[in-house]
């Protein structure tokens, strides 16, 4: 019986002491959580002094840049009304000074003499740069006036046999169109894309297409001499251009189907007063 009372007794202590660690744990618990928020709380209240400080400052400096302007607003002066009156009264003055309306109207009047001076300046200036411009446009014509010398001849335009001859007294045989016909120029020989050149001064009158002679280009050489260039491409010149001896005017092109058989070639013709000449009786 002793030994089941002091093991009971022995239990007991066990279970005291078990609770007086469990109580022990839990105040231990309590104490740490309890300094953590204290320090929590701290950080906080140490945050929102800080903050509380920098607004305070921020304001301040506001407050010390509005100073200046404020400061600098009340020195502007009020307008001066006697100032103004006074100009009012001089201007009044002035215009009383002359018996047709005063300055004002004195200085209106120089300024529309002055406008009609230059209007009329503007106006000789005008004049002057187009009789300029038709001494300009005279001299040139002058230098570009067209004047054909037969003595002088033409140069050949392209490099090539004739194989058909100008012949308006008789006629020639067409080998493509298989008939006789009269020919009214002379057909030179020539590959495709040959050089076609001028053979005189002139100025271009016409661009054309022909149904026989293909781009045919007219030049006009002066006196009534006229220079005819047919069966050409990509010309070189636009109608009123002037041309000089020797400049390319075009290039052979394929032959027109009146010319197939002939192979490609170049037609060129010459005429005095609108009636056809012999182009061979001009050739250097």
């Amino acid at each position: 019986m002793k030994k089941k009372g002091f093991a009971a007794f022995l239990r007991r202590k066990e279970y005291v002491i078990a609770g007086a660690l469990v109580v022990a744990a839990a105040v231990g618990t309590t104490v740490v959580y309890t300094n953590n928020q204290e320090k929590e709380r701290q950080q906080i209240e140490m945050e929102l002094a800080e903050e509380q400080q920098q607004q305070q400052q921020e304001l301040a400096a506001a407050e010390e840049k509005e100073e200046p302007a404020a400061e600098a607003s009340s020195v502007i002066p009020p307008k001066n009304t006697a100032q103004q009156n006074d100009s009012a009264s001089a201007d009044r003055i002035e215009e009383q000074l002359t018996p047709e309306g005063g300055m004002a109207e004195l200085e209106k009047k120089t300024d529309e003499t002055s406008t009609e001076d230059v209007a009329e300046e503007n106006t000789e200036g005008k004049e002057q740069v187009a009789e300029e411009t038709k001494q300009t446009t005279e001299t040139a014509a002058v230098g570009n006036e067209l004047h054909f010398s037969p003595e002088e001849g033409i140069d050949w335009p392209l490099e090539g046999n004739v194989i058909l001859n100008y012949s308006m007294d008789a006629s020639v045989h067409f080998v493509t169109l298989d008939q006789y016909k009269y020919n009214p120029a002379v057909i030179i020989e020539g590959e495709v894309n040959d050089k076609v050149c001028s053979v005189a001064k002139g100025q271009v009158l016409s661009i054309e297409n022909d149904e026989v002679t293909g781009c045919t280009m007219t030049v006009d050489l002066g006196d009534g001499y006229r220079a005819i260039y047919g069966q050409i491409k990509e010309p070189n010149f636009a109608v009123g251009d002037y041309v000089e001896a020797g400049h390319v005017l075009g290039y052979v092109a394929e032959p027109t189907k009146y010319f197939s058989v002939e192979g490609s070639n170049l037609y060129f013709a010459m005429e005095k007063d609108g009636e056809s000449i012999d182009p061979m009786e001009f050739f250097e």
